[in-house]
């Protein structure tokens, strides 16, 4: 709704869906997906991967499930918007495992030539005033924080979109 409430503000008339899922994995992610590539899609933010990594899910495998969501969408709306929110670990640079699991989102967002959300809690993560009592999801005042942070790769691929459309409708 964040979101939704910023492109709104800014004129930017776009139909937003919504499809996480509290707890999602990756793998969960891939079964949603057919239902959502019905319709053509102009921008897909994508961010999952945290819960794999939680649950011991390899890198690779993450990668891979990401890999195969970003396919799925550009196969079904070639003209796509890529975003990538990508997702760190506490500690990001103590291992092997965290330190590929941080690297991988830059590194598919290089390989897909999609934008990059560097680090979705970015200024939330960790930060008790910005979470709820679990210590891992963000509350009302975080989430302010995550659409800003989003906000700040979608706005100008958002307006980049609806100046090709209002072009290609002869406006």
């Amino acid at each position: 709704m964040l979101l939704t409430n910023k492109l709104r503000a800014a004129g930017l008339q776009f139909e937003i869906i919504n499809a996480s899922q509290s707890g999602g994995t990756t793998t969960g992610g891939l079964a949603r997906l057919p239902a959502h590539l019905k319709r053509p899609i102009d921008i897909f933010i994508l961010e999952l991967g945290i819960n794999d990594a939680f649950r011991g899910v390899s890198v690779p495998e993450i990668e891979q499930n990401l890999q195969e969501m970003i396919d799925r969408v550009r196969a079904a709306s070639p003209g796509v918007h890529v975003i990538i929110a990508g997702m760190q670990l506490p500690d990001y640079s103590a291992d092997r495992y965290l330190r590929a699991f941080g690297q991988m989102y830059s590194d598919l967002a290089d390989k897909n030539r999609a934008a990059l959300v560097p680090y979705l809690l970015q200024g939330v993560g960790g930060n008790p005033a910005l979470n709820l009592g679990d210590h891992i999801h963000p509350n009302a005042a975080g989430h302010k924080i995550l659409a800003q942070t989003v906000w700040s790769v979608l706005e100008p691929i958002a307006r980049e979109v609806s100046q090709q459309k209002t072009a290609a409708a002869g406006g």
